[in-house]
């Protein structure tokens, strides 16, 4: 899909990941609308350039009204990408301690509940678009993680919700096949992102150590560019991209 005039909403756009995606996609020609908790945040983030709506993604109202105020202002949606996620840290029993219910559902709520949310809603107003010169209607991107598979003590909420997006990626990807609407999940590795920023040293150190050249933290950037080919490549589909340089 040419980037080119498309209307595009990215989730979690205040900051990292998301953020770097919203500069992506309008630096290749698409009017972005991102969505985030705080207005004032992503006003702040986002500058003259970008539109942003205060959404929650765990609500599902709050998504319909989003989506449907990015109708109001375009007309369409072409690409969903969905940034927004919490980790919320917990060990299944710590100190005498359950792991929080409260806490389980959140993070559950956030990273794979909102997730959904935003597909379903996203991709309803793409069944309404006229398919492009390759035919295609829309694409949607979910964010999931290398935890998903190779999770850390204390992600136990956070590694089942980042496994249930690449669980959903197939199947949604052959339910919106018929409207010629992509899905790709992409699983990064370690990034330079506020979730990295409150992780102890010691454990950003013995990640650092299992990666492979360059032995760094992923640039916020760089997500941002797998993300513009993802939507410019009209092949890839019903699959989860690693970036993690390798790390295992």
């Amino acid at each position: 899909m040419n980037l080119q005039n498309k209307v595009a909403i990215v989730t979690g756009a205040a900051s990292g990941l998301g953020l770097a995606t919203c500069k992506g996609l309008a630096a290749a020609g698409a009017k972005v609308v991102g969505f985030d908790l705080d207005q004032t945040k992503l006003d702040e983030a986002l500058g003259a350039d970008m539109s942003g709506i205060a959404v929650d993604v765990s609500d599902e109202a709050s998504v319909r009204a989003g989506v449907e105020r990015v109708l109001e202002m375009h007309a369409a949606v072409h690409v969903a990408v969905n940034c927004a996620g919490i980790l919320g840290p917990s060990k299944t029993i710590s100190k005498g301690q359950l792991f929080p219910s409260e806490l389980w559902n959140r993070v559950l709520g956030v990273n794979l509940t909102g997730t959904f949310n935003v597909i379903r809603y996203a991709a309803l107003a793409m069944t309404a678009n006229e398919p492009d010169e390759s035919g295609e209607r829309g694409v949607i991107i979910n964010t999931s993680s290398g935890a998903a598979r190779q999770g850390q003590m204390g992600q136990a909420a956070y590694s089942a919700s980042k496994a249930g997006v690449i669980g959903m990626t197939l199947p949604i990807a052959r339910d919106l096949a018929d409207h010629a609407i992509r899905v790709v999940s992409i699983a990064p590795g370690l990034f330079e992102s506020g979730m990295s920023a409150g992780m102890p040293q010691k454990v950003s150190d013995g990640l650092l150590e299992k990666m492979l050249f360059p032995r760094r933290m992923g640039r916020p950037e760089e997500f941002a560019g797998l993300v513009r080919h993802i939507v410019e490549n009209a092949y890839l589909n019903a699959m989860t991209i690693d970036i993690d340089c390798g790390m295992r």
